[in-house]
């Protein structure tokens, strides 16, 4: 009996989880695409005087490439005084004229983005800009896919996204220039935000109040996993069209066994919030065979009736818009706060990092560090934020954030360098646990009926914040220390905001605006656990009152969302 029940389950978990591999190493993608390998001008000989013009190899380049503590210059050349007696010295420098020497691989690859299109030097703006806009897509992606979801179903937004992201992928990797990957970037990143959003949305309102935190923690294990395959397949691919082409496979194949719907089901909670009843009927049924339910059990039969009275009088469904939100107080404050910390904690990460860089030259280092942080963030939330509760621990972490962001700020020269290190490592992780935990805590608080368009806001706003990072690399931009004191202001300001959200650990998900402005601000510590009643109405007087669930489909659901079982 245990193999039977575990079938099921392992394959609806593994509709939630396993496309955050496919997901995450189109995400990890830009890293590989834009890292610019160390590089040098190529000695061209014609600025040299005649006499220079014979040399070949390593007295060539002393001749012709002013030599740098660490190396020789990336972006000059010497120029020459016209012919003279004595021996030719230089009397100044020059931008090249014969393109660039690259040391590659960069990031396992022989061609990148920046060796393609020589985006180096005075056209070394251009990689900033590709990596804003790549992530402008994602903000453009969330907030699109966000209002499809309440319209059009959490699977339709997942699997329509997923099949525009093939083609778009397929023009990344055939772009015949700059402006081309430019504007494919953009839409690629769009249809990969929207696939992320209606899945998290799906897996969210799948679980029960005890695996909830637990099922969204591993998806995030399984996305760390896939941003971890990244510099092992960019070895193997070695050119980053084939690396591309690559990628854009595995989210084909994603695509065609996730068009099953046996792997991936609508969610109940959004079609009774918008009172789809047949639908909601058949997918009840799916899910409680998938969870190993015995349909002909008087519970299942009693919940077919309850539905089955439910749609007689054939109601229409109903929609809502998230402009609604604004016409609510609670709803909308708690949208504000989540959505502001989410955008410091992607905002702010930046400042850390540029501290590890000088010490993290290489690609792989600076990378798996990173990864390293998230992983140990997703750890740190998942151990702490079940047992003293998602608003505590949001605070403790902006709280640590805000700390190691303004001490940086004010003593960086001051410090030892491994207290500095030290601070950075501390504010990566714990900004990331902001951003994670934020967007969770989001999805717990958000009506069903307005959940997919309001979280894909909130989600916009984190990427708008990991957008402002690439516009501080842009050459001559003074923005960075503006960048960081803007932050580490914004930082406070949420700590303070972050008190007045309610708790929703062991509640149940609300489903209608009146819900979600029924959550009012409690203790921070004393949290009294409500049961989640997925998902039926409980109202037998009223007909159209589908804001709240009952007990009825608890036994569906319990069995298929917990990772210990599976």
């Amino acid at each position: 009996m245990a193999s039977e029940g575990w079938r099921p389950r392992g394959r609806l978990a593994a509709g939630g989880w396993a496309p955050c591999l496919a997901l995450a190493l189109a995400w990890a993608l830009g890293w590989a695409l834009g890292a610019a390998p160390p590089h040098r001008c190529r000695p061209d000989a014609a600025l040299l005087p005649p006499p220079l013009r014979r040399l070949a190899g390593a007295a060539l380049l002393r001749a012709a490439v002013p030599r740098l503590r660490g190396g020789w210059s990336p972006c000059q050349l010497y120029r020459y005084r016209g012919p003279a007696a004595g021996p030719a010295q230089p009397n100044g420098t020059g931008p090249c004229t014969r393109g660039w020497h690259y040391a590659l691989p960069a990031a396992g690859l022989r061609s990148n983005l920046v060796t393609q299109w020589d985006l180096v030097c005075h056209s070394r703006w251009k990689v900033p800009l590709e990596q804003t806009t790549h992530l402008l897509g994602w903000t453009l992606g969330s907030i699109t896919a966000g209002l499809a979801c309440d319209r059009f179903g959490r699977r339709s937004a997942f699997v329509v996204s997923l099949v525009l992201a093939v083609p778009l992928g397929v023009c990344v990797a055939l772009a015949a220039d700059f402006t081309m990957v430019l504007v494919a970037r953009l839409l690629f990143g769009a249809a990969l935000a929207g696939a992320f959003l209606s899945l998290y949305v799906g897996r969210v309102e799948m679980c029960d109040p005890p695996h909830r935190l637990r099922v969204t923690v591993v998806a995030s294990f399984f996305w760390i996993a896939g941003e971890l395959l990244l510099p092992g397949l960019a070895v193997l691919c070695r050119d980053w069209r084939v690396l591309q082409g690559a990628v854009t496979m595995i989210l084909a194949l994603l695509a065609a066994f996730w068009w099953c719907p046996v792997l991936l089901l609508e969610s109940p909670r959004w079609l009774l919030a918008t009172r789809q009843l047949d639908r909601a009927r058949k997918t009840l049924q799916a899910l409680a065979k998938g969870s190993g339910s015995d349909p002909s059990s008087c519970h299942q039969q009693s919940l077919c009736a309850e539905l089955q009275s439910l749609s007689e009088g054939s109601p229409q469904p109903r929609y809502h818009a998230v402009c609604e939100i604004f016409s609510t107080r609670v709803i909308w404050k708690n949208s504000v706060i989540l959505g502001f910390a989410a955008f410091i904690g992607s905002g702010i990460r930046h400042c850390f990092a540029r501290n590890l860089a000088p010490h993290l030259p290489h690609f792989f280092s600076s990378y798996f560090t990173l990864v390293g942080t998230e992983a140990t963030a997703c750890l740190f939330v998942f151990l702490t934020a079940e047992r003293f509760g998602r608003r505590a621990i949001l605070l403790l972490c902006t709280v640590l954030t805000g700390i190691c962001s303004l001490l940086l700020l004010a003593l960086t020269q001051y410090l030892l360098e491994c207290i500095v290190l030290t601070l950075s490592v501390v504010g990566i992780t714990t900004s990331h646990a902001v951003t994670m935990l934020g967007i969770f805590f989001a999805s717990e608080v958000l009506p069903t009926v307005v959940r997919g368009a309001s979280l894909g806001l909130i989600v916009g706003a984190s990427f708008v914040g990991k957008a402002a990072a690439p516009i501080t690399a842009i050459p001559n931009s003074r923005g960075f220390f503006l960048h960081h004191i803007v932050f580490a202001s914004f930082t406070i300001l949420s700590i303070l905001s972050i008190m007045l959200l309610p708790e929703s650990q062991g509640h149940s998900l609300p489903q209608s605006l009146e819900d979600g402005e029924r959550q009012h601000r409690s203790p921070l510590f004393h949290q009294p656990p409500r049961e989640d009643r997925v998902p039926l109405l409980t109202t037998p007087g009223s007909q159209h009152n589908y804001s709240n669930l009952t007990t009825s489909t608890t036994s569906m659901k319990g069995s298929m969302v917990t990772p210990s079982e599976i």
